[in-house]
């Protein structure tokens, strides 16, 4: 039997930070998958752990746990050719003021792939459930 090619799936920051709260195996769900962002995925998941942290939202300590294992996750940054560009023309085509979802999503157009979050406005305004999926849809 031939083996199934990994599907190569392009997580956003949301997701990256679930996982890293969720310990060592947070990122076990992605077992069989190559996962890839932009470079603006980790200065956003550090900022967003940070601001748990400075919160007090979780315990300091399990926070500072997870902004360690944020270099060796197992994501890797892309940044292809026309990818700036890119994600502003989908800052346009969607009325979007700022850029940072439309990195997430220009980097799943131009690579031709999903893209993961838990933030169920930004799928609910890029509209199509076949590019931007959460969770749940990940079968």
């Amino acid at each position: 039997m031939a083996a199934v090619a990994a599907e190569q799936l392009v997580v956003d920051a949301s997701v990256a930070v679930a996982a890293l709260l969720s310990g060592d195996r947070g990122f076990v769900a992605f077992v069989g998958h190559r996962l890839v962002a932009p470079p603006l995925l980790w200065p956003e998941a550090r900022s967003a752990l940070h601001q748990l942290a400075w919160r007090g939202d979780l315990p300091s300590e399990e926070v500072t746990s997870a902004n360690a294992r944020l270099s060796g996750c197992p994501i890797r940054a892309r940044n292809p050719h026309g990818f700036g560009p890119a994600a502003w023309a989908i800052a346009d085509r969607y009325g979007w003021a700022k850029t940072y979802d439309a990195e997430y999503v220009a980097l799943a157009e131009l690579l031709g792939n999903r893209m993961i979050t838990l933030d169920r406005r930004l799928r609910d305004r890029v509209a199509d459930p076949t590019r931007v999926i959460g969770p749940t849809d990940l079968v």
